[in-house]
């Protein structure tokens, strides 16, 4: 049976589109695929790097400890003489330390390996009189003057990082101090994250995990030889150390409590041998990756229906024409020319939209690739404070954006999306100024724009301020550049700033006068009215340990006074104008 032409043509065309539709999910579903892992493993790496940003920020606070107990009197007393009195003395200050910096425990270790002072001592589970002489830390730390260890505790059981210094006097090792650091709360703010992060040694067993059940689980096999070394240090007590089980086959991770696939991504740490991986879920991604596809699909099939509707309309229209008058045949030439100008304009106006929105996607790949998080004690608080207004504020716009648009009212729509661009624009500056504070980097010494130091320390501490209700004076021309280097001078006038508002909790009226002398060394004043500096600190102020704060631990403005002076300036105190205290920072004029 012989089909008639216009049958023939009409099952091709359906066979064709068909498979023109069938090409189309195909293509769709494949994008959507990638794009998903692509979203997937961008937002993992992202929270990598913000998370080893944490655990780097606090590891950085607990190896100052050490350091600076190593040179501590006390410390050596203990270990060149046997004086109750001082070990006394030295197991309350170690208590007192442990407790205001969250050390876990804090210990002094003798050449023999045995604990003479601990910040424990009064607790059941007290290092003091233990052997620690089979530690490694402790015979790195006495051979080569300093180690650390992540490890079980023998005593106490619960696991953590011990970092080990030397002791020295008269030319030779007298002992070791220890600090060991736990880090529950940082594991705990891990676990409220929707992935899985976990921190693994060198020899790939998991040592600090948003996942409890993960300790000390081993990511790779672990050969006997490596095995018999960590038995023979206790470093993990007798645990089996058994595999974690990550299944990282089909192009995603699958892991061991899990609920579905992950993408992994990694960021180093600074601890020997040791990395951070961060397990993204792939499910969220994915839907938004399909919804998408499913608009594009839904669209091209929507768009090829209107360009069937209007091929056949055409056909119709030129059979009409063909069998017309021959006098329609010059309008019908005029109006050709009117369309083909028209479709010009639409390929050209469309070419334009092409290239605008490339420029937008990677003006926005630019912005997310600069948009890292990192969060620093009381000025975190306060940023959070003020992101949180903005963000409510573009919350409220965007529900009420939908509304309009559900009502047909576009232009109020338009002007409340103007009003979450303005908000964004807020949000960015906060955060950019923050991500550049908490960004550890090679120092960069060079003119420094004392004004955009004072504006950015004030708007990482501005929350604070205003929360104190502390009248905010800024005095002389701030326009002027010195020698330094803009992050570590806005450490130090954070430092500054942060201990007169300290100092100003009960006073009423509080008031802080920021004054900017120039000169060939320029000159700049934090000054506050409140009770001013105790006259039994004053000449000690900038020693470590020695602090009018009641919770202090006396290290800030010894601190701020090396750094100032690595710039080639001085940091003291002088008569104030306000009768409180006043610190002046003394630097070269660029």
């Amino acid at each position: 049976m012989t089909l008639p032409r216009p049958v023939l043509r009409w099952l091709l065309s359906a066979l064709t589109a068909a498979v023109l539709a069938a090409a189309v999910i195909w293509g769709a579903a494949r994008w959507a695929q990638t794009s998903a892992r692509a979203e997937a493993d961008a937002a993992a790496q992202e929270m990598a790097r913000s998370h080893a940003g944490l655990l780097a920020s606090e590891l950085q606070k607990f190896r100052l400890l050490p350091l600076v107990l190593s040179e501590y009197p006390d410390a050596r007393a203990v270990l060149q003489r046997d004086d109750p009195a001082a070990v006394a003395r030295l197991n309350d200050r170690l208590a007192l330390l442990a407790e205001r910096t969250d050390a876990a425990a804090i210990y002094v270790i003798g050449r023999d390996g045995m604990t003479i002072a601990a910040s424990n001592w009064r607790l059941p589970t007290s290092f003091v009189g233990q052997d620690y002489g089979f530690r490694p830390y402790f015979r790195e730390a006495l051979a080569n003057g300093a180690a650390e260890l992540f490890a079980l505790g023998t005593i106490s059981g619960r696991p953590g990082l011990f970092i080990a210094r030397r002791i020295e006097g008269e030319g030779q090792a007298l002992g070791v101090i220890v600090v060991k650091v736990e880090f529950d709360a940082l594991e705990a703010g891990w676990a409220r994250q929707p992935g899985m992060t976990f921190v693994t040694d060198a020899h790939g067993v998991v040592i600090i995990t948003s996942r409890p059940e993960w300790r000390f689980r081993a990511t790779r096999p672990l050969d006997e030889a490596t095995r018999a070394e960590i038995r023979r240090s206790i470093q993990f007590g007798a645990l089996p150390l058994a595999p974690l089980g990550l299944d990282e086959t089909g192009g995603a991770v699958r892991a061991p409590g899990g609920d579905g696939r992950y993408r992994l991504a990694e960021a180093p740490v600074p601890l020997a041998g040791a990395h951070l991986s961060y397990l993204q879920p792939l499910a969220p991604a994915e839907a938004s990756a399909a919804a998408n596809a499913r608009f594009a699909v839904l669209s091209g099939l929507i768009l090829a229906a209107l360009a069937f509707a209007g091929l056949w309309r055409a056909r119709v229209r030129r059979r009409a024409l063909e069998e017309a008058s021959q006098k329609l045949e010059g309008e019908v030439v005029a109006r050709t020319a009117e369309l083909s100008e028209a479709n010009a304009r639409l390929v050209a106006e469309s070419a334009e939209r092409e290239a605008a929105d490339r420029r937008f996607r990677a003006a926005r790949e630019e912005l997310a690739q600069a948009n890292r998080l990192g969060s620093i004690g009381q000025i975190t608080a306060g940023v959070a404070h003020e992101i949180n207004q903005p963000v409510a504020a573009i919350r409220t716009f965007a529900e009420n954006a939908g509304r309009f648009l559900d009502r047909a009212e576009p232009d109020q729509a338009r002007g409340n999306l103007t009003h979450i661009v303005a908000l964004t624009d807020r949000i960015g500056r906060i955060t950019g100024e923050l991500r550049t504070f908490a960004r550890r980097g090679t120092p960069a010494m060079g003119a420094v724009v004392l004004d955009s130091v004072i504006e950015g320390a004030l708007l990482l501490i501005g929350d604070r301020i205003r929360a104190g209700r502390v009248t905010l004076d800024r005095e002389g021309d701030a326009r002027i550049a010195v020698v330094a280097d803009k992050v570590r001078l806005e450490q130090v006038l954070i430092n500054l700033i942060q201990n007169a508002l300290d100092a100003l909790a009960d006073t009423p009226d509080p008031r802080i006068a920021i004054t900017v002398a120039p000169g060939e060394r320029v000159t700049i004043d934090v000054a506050d009215n409140g009770p001013g500096i105790a006259p039994d600190i004053a000449d000690q102020l900038f020693t470590p340990f020695v602090t009018g704060k009641r919770d202090g631990l006396g290290l800030g403005l010894g601190i701020a006074r090396d750094i100032v002076r690595e710039f080639g300036g001085r940091l003291d105190t002088v008569e104030g104008p306000l009768g409180g205290a006043t610190f002046r920072i003394t630097l070269r004029r660029a």
